[in-house]
């Protein structure tokens, strides 16, 4: 699948067919995420893959109970849990490059988008679930003080094909030269 025809065609799933991803699959998924740019080549970026059933669905009680899917965190055959090492991603000798400060979800979400992209070129379906609890899915996975755990991402073949959402137009997300 052309890179152009994965970005115009990936949308969110929600609902995954009770099939397992394959490691060989998982692992070119997880290639695509590494291979992202990052500030100053620092991939930041660390993932944990859930595949244990009562893991998931800790993390989905997590998420709160109106959010689509959380559904999907328990249903998906694997949970890839997008996290970052914090203080480096745009940095420079301990300090912070940029009035930004910290870039690591800048950077994590480079990575997530290839790793969505590749995933669906793949024929996987994933959806990002960033409304959950933050704080209690980094202390579920065990993560290190230095680490945090930012969103969750189910991955498995979708139960059905995605129906296309609208785009807003060229016009109204870019301006030429200036605002005005």
């Amino acid at each position: 699948m052309d890179v152009f025809e994965a970005m115009r065609e990936r949308r969110s799933v929600r609902r995954y067919a009770d099939r397992p991803v394959e490691d060989t699959t998982l692992e070119r998924v997880l290639e695509a995420a590494r291979q992202a740019p990052s500030w100053a080549n620092t991939q930041c970026w660390r993932f944990v893959v859930v595949r244990d059933p009562q893991t998931k669905q800790r993390i989905a009680e997590a998420t709160p109970e109106g959010n689509p899917g959380r559904k999907a965190l328990a249903q998906a055959p694997v949970v890839i849990c997008a996290c970052a090492q914090t203080g480096v991603s745009g940095f420079f000798n301990g300090k912070a490059s940029t009035a930004l400060g910290d870039w690591f979800l800048f950077d994590l979400g480079l990575a997530m988008s290839q790793l969505t992209l590749a995933a669906h070129a793949l024929g996987l379906g994933t959806v990002h679930v960033g409304l959950i609890d933050t704080v209690k899915v980094g202390e579920l996975l065990g993560l290190p003080a230095d680490v945090k755990f930012v969103e969750a991402v189910p991955l498995g073949y979708p139960e059905k094909p995605s129906k296309p959402t609208p785009r807003k137009s060229p016009a109204e997300l870019v301006k030429q030269e200036r605002w005005s």
